[in-house]
């Protein structure tokens, strides 16, 4: 009986993996650029990766020998340096392994997608919603067009999700533990969904005060096994650097990179300013080493905002609106940069105006379980507003977006039968 509930949900994940396999087929020699010593295989994370298993330890982001780094946490690093060293750094099997990997990853998000939706809103909508995550266009391209850790991210922030759902209707200890548990693997894996951690927590408990049961004792030893996970990393941080380092050095940086004035307004994506391509920054990166390199870029973002508060604000808020949108400029130039800008704003712009009509009828529906879609909507993205986007750091909400979507679309339908009897 088991088998042949879950018999249709492995079909949508094995559907949703063929997809990706297949559009993988046409993106993967993009890894295999060998411009700049196998630069965009991995980026920052395929160097710390091959330093790991060249034995010079998570060291080395960029370009040279650096030493010891704190610019990503380890959980992705280590495990492109695991496929390193079975199918080698850099190869064509590699690529193939770690893309299949993204691939299989984005397509396993069916099932929580479709656990949580049904929860909240029953079965249609979870089985609609898995089938929409499955077909979605940036679940299918983005995961195999990059080797980075947010589709892995993307995965965790849709179980705790899901957990954080479960939880606050029930709360044996041993979901506590794995909740903290997953947080902490969370954190070490992509440290921008820290950002909700605070308030799905805080919603759990409320919820749980609400009716009377107990939630100080569970939530606090939930907390202190996300502390368990997490210390050790901070620990080999200092021991690495003299001084606490909590999961990632490079805040200053990116901040740097959302402050630069002009050059900032004219594309989203201003890292060519950054040390990847520019030999001035790369240079200076060499001279004061890596904590020093950040420090110093964000006593510039600083200085940068202190000096023009009005169009830091102003930037910022056209940072959320591509965020949301896709929208940044019709520039000519631009445009001449980012062909397709004009198709993903009509996809973008619709997709986020649907989920937000199925947040508002979610709120009518139950405003208890809408407030944690909001919560989490809400803070995600807020670190990117003030720093600098890239198309795919939103991804990891695509999920409560996706349901969303599917919801208002399910309540149109159920409407529109009810004018027509």
């Amino acid at each position: 009986m088991l088998r042949g509930k879950l018999k249709p949900y492995i079909f949508m994940v094995l559907a949703a993996l063929v997809i990706r396999l297949a559009v993988m087929g046409f993106l993967y020699p993009e890894q295999l650029d060998p411009e700049r010593d196998h630069w965009r295989f991995g980026y920052e994370t395929g160097r710390i990766a091959r330093s790991i298993v060249t034995g010079q330890g998570f060291s080395s982001p960029l370009f040279a020998y650096t030493g010891p780094t704190a610019w990503m946490t380890p959980v992705y690093p280590y495990m492109v340096a695991g496929v390193f060293k079975v199918f080698g750094i850099y190869t064509t099997t590699s690529a193939f392994v770690l893309l299949s990997l993204n691939a299989l990853i984005s397509a396993l998000n069916c099932l929580p997608i479709v656990f949580f939706a049904r929860r909240c809103f029953g079965d249609r909508t979870g089985r609609w919603a898995g089938w929409t995550w499955a077909l979605f266009p940036y679940a299918i391209y983005f995961p195999v067009e990059r080797i980075w850790e947010t589709w892995l991210a993307t995965l965790l922030l849709s179980v705790l999700f899901l957990m954080a759902l479960r939880l606050e209707e029930t709360s044996p200890f041993r979901e506590w533990i794995g909740f903290g548990l997953l947080w902490g693997v969370a954190a070490l894996t992509s440290p921008s969904m820290l950002a909700v951690l605070p308030f799905m927590g805080g919603w759990i408990c409320y919820r749980l005060y609400r009716r009377g049961q107990r939630w100080f004792v569970p939530g606090t030893v939930a907390a202190l096994v996300f502390f368990a996970v997490i210390s050790p990393w901070f620990i080999r941080n200092y021991r690495a650097f003299h001084q606490f380092v909590p999961f990632r050095d490079n805040m200053g940086l990116v901040l740097r990179l959302g402050t630069k004035g002009a050059a900032t307004n004219t594309h989203w994506a201003v890292y060519e300013l950054g040390p990847w391509h520019n030999d001035a920054e790369w240079q200076e990166f060499l001279r004061l080493g890596e904590l020093g390199y950040m420090a110093k870029k964000k006593q510039q973002a600083v200085e940068a905002v202190a000096a023009d508060p009005g169009w830091y604000v102003w930037t910022s808020l056209r940072r959320a609106v591509f965020l949301w949108t896709g929208y940044w400029s019709f520039d000519r130039d631009y445009l001449a940069e980012e062909p397709l800008d004009p198709l993903n704003i009509v996809f973008c712009t619709s997709f986020t105006v649907l989920a937000m009509f199925g947040l508002w009828r979610a709120f009518q529906k139950d405003a208890g379980v809408a407030m944690l879609y909001a919560l989490v909507l809400f803070f995600f993205p807020v670190i990117y507003y003030i720093t600098s986007p890239e198309v795919y750091y939103r991804r990891p909400i695509d999920p409560m977006m996706v349901v969303l979507a599917v919801y208002a679309v399910s309540r149109w339908r159920d409407s529109a039968q009810d004018a027509r009897a």
